[in-house]
């Protein structure tokens, strides 16, 4: 990359995620190059356009849109925004689509998110996981409803400089770098799998718990029962972390419980892929952190029983 030239920037996945960042860093002077499937024609037509409390209405266009990866030039950084029960499939195109030695940033919620990735992708390029703090929906081809929030926390997963602790964090440094440019809080992390541990307190009860019981979080906060059942969750998220080697401070939950309360009310993103039949992420949200608890003798009933309960409406649905 010349010295002074932006990176070029590619988005694997222009749903919500995919959009808003893509949006806001196109905003903030970066080439954004956008991957899509579906909505690829209403999008050359009509740009994206993101309805923000916080920004206002945001609109791009015209967009750099491709159908295919071949047609996009090599990017510096890609960012997945797609879901992560596709992330195999996508492999192509991000190997397609890289310059070389560029960073594949995944934005994604779960553990180990990162992994069934890495397997496919060659070792030349960087990975890193990235975790949304972010209420987001989409609304239809190319409309993104963003109601509250928007930081990125990055940590460094594998590739080139995992031998490197330095330069690794450099890199991790560089892409937080990119969304503070865009006007959003951005923090380096330097245990990227302490950092999903912590992305968990909030996804396993909310996400959940927004299908099982078809609610969203200002009445999931109103009802006693479903407050207690939020705590025990979140308290079982604890102790997984903790019998993986990763300590949350208990303020830590108390502190995510809090804000929700003092949030807009918010459907989590499980609830819009249950709404919409797609899969559900329980393999990335549920399954993995049970298994790695379990492996490190650490039992969680009341996850389980959400998971267990969660499986069979996804099974339904498919």
């Amino acid at each position: 990359m010349g010295a002074g030239r932006k990176p070029r920037l590619g988005i694997i996945g222009t749903g919500a995620i995919g959009g808003f960042y893509g949006v806001m860093l196109a905003r903030a002077g970066f080439d954004v190059h956008f991957l899509l499937r579906s909505e690829f024609s209403a999008v050359v037509e009509q740009g994206i356009r993101v309805n923000s409390t916080q920004h206002g209405v945001l609109s791009l266009k015209p967009v750099q849109a491709y159908a295919s990866a071949e047609e996009m030039p090599p990017c510096d950084w890609l960012l997945v925004g797609a879901k992560a029960t596709s992330n195999v499939q996508l492999a192509p195109s991000i190997i397609q689509a890289a310059a070389p030695d560029a960073k594949v940033l995944v934005l994604q919620n779960g553990l180990d998110v990162e992994d069934a990735l890495r397997a496919v992708l060659p070792e030349s390029l960087h990975l890193l996981g990235g975790l949304c703090f972010i209420c987001v929906h989409r609304a239809g081809p190319g409309q993104i409803e963003h109601q509250a929030l928007g930081a990125v926390n990055l940590g460094y997963h594998s590739g080139p400089a995992s031998a490197d602790p330095a330069l690794s964090q450099t890199i991790v440094e560089e892409g937080a770098a990119l969304f503070r440019e865009a006007g959003l809080d951005s923090q380096a992390m330097s245990n990227l799998h302490q950092a999903r541990w912590q992305k968990l307190v909030w996804n396993v009860p909310y996400n959940g718990l927004s299908v099982l019981l078809k609610a969203s979080t200002t009445p999931l906060m109103g009802d006693p029962a479903s407050r207690e059942l939020i705590q025990d969750l979140m308290q079982e998220v604890l102790q997984g972390a903790a019998a993986c080697g990763h300590v949350i401070p208990v303020a830590y939950a108390q502190q995510l419980f809090k804000s929700t309360e003092h949030m807009p009310d918010y459907w989590p993103s499980m609830y819009h892929d249950f709404l919409h039949q797609r899969p559900l992420e329980l393999a990335a949200i549920y399954a993995a952190p049970l298994a790695a608890a379990r492996a490190a003798g650490c039992e969680l009933p009341k996850i389980q029983a959400l998971y267990q309960a969660l499986s069979f409406i996804d099974r339904r649905h498919a």
